[in-house]
């Protein structure tokens, strides 16, 4: 059976930053990725909607995504909102996950903090009965939060998934987003912390790299290969 996750996104660019290598490395092992982003990300100082999308589009296909979704949320107006629970609910009963991945819930930009929050409320709602929601229930079995904050955090992360043959890839879609990190001169920089991050949490697990994920649940181990590999 065809293993799935589904990908959360506040915003285009915030998938790649914190879990770009980690999603080509699923692409890669067979697993079907599909990214959702709630917003367009516009306004911002260099970019527009159709640019954006663009840069996206690009962005995908460097990192393999042949299924990305825009949820129409609006940019700087994400709400936890019982309406937006469905339609985030919707998209989770429709690609049935086994994992969904979702910001973490610490952030200084409040676009971030509330998808944490809605991603969680809508992976509750997706498993209703007797309700208005497209598809069958469904109920995603774990919900791993990334990493693509305004502040620093601390942190202790559940697992770090090893993206040591993926970091180059992973900076390419990064740098797909031109007017976020090429025309905005002030971003240029993120560029460089990006990949010295990645650097800095492969180095915690014996990797050249890696992508952190917490978890608030317990997570299980059941083969002999996942053991011996931790």
């Amino acid at each position: 059976m065809e293993s799935v996750a589904l990908v959360i996104s506040p915003h285009p660019d915030d998938a790649e930053i914190a879990m770009g290598g980690t999603i080509a490395a699923l692409i890669q092992q067979g697993v079907r990725v599909v990214v959702a982003d709630l917003t367009d990300g516009e306004p911002t100082p260099h970019g527009s909607s159709e640019h954006r999308r663009r840069e996206t589009e690009s962005a995908s296909r460097v990192l393999g995504i042949t299924d990305r979704r825009l949820l129409s949320l609006k940019n700087r107006e994400v709400f936890d909102t019982v309406e937006n629970r469905k339609v985030v609910a919707g998209i989770i009963r429709e690609v049935r996950p086994d994992v969904l991945f979702g910001p973490y819930w610490e952030d200084a930009h409040p676009d971030h903090v509330q998808a944490a929050a809605l991603v969680e409320s809508a992976r509750f709602y997706s498993k209703f009965v007797k309700c208005d929601l497209p598809h069958a229930p469904w109920y995603p079995r774990k919900l791993l939060h990334f990493f693509s904050t305004h502040c620093k955090v601390r942190f202790t992360p559940s697992c770090i998934f090893d993206v040591s043959s993926h970091l180059d890839v992973k900076m390419a879609a990064v740098e797909a987003y031109e007017s976020q990190f090429v025309t905005h001169e002030g971003n240029r920089k993120r560029l460089e912390e990006i990949r010295a991050e990645a650097v800095y949490w492969g180095h915690q697990v014996g990797a050249a790299a890696g992508e952190p994920f917490v978890c608030r649940e317990t997570l299980r181990i059941s083969t002999s290969s996942a053991l011996f590999n931790l």
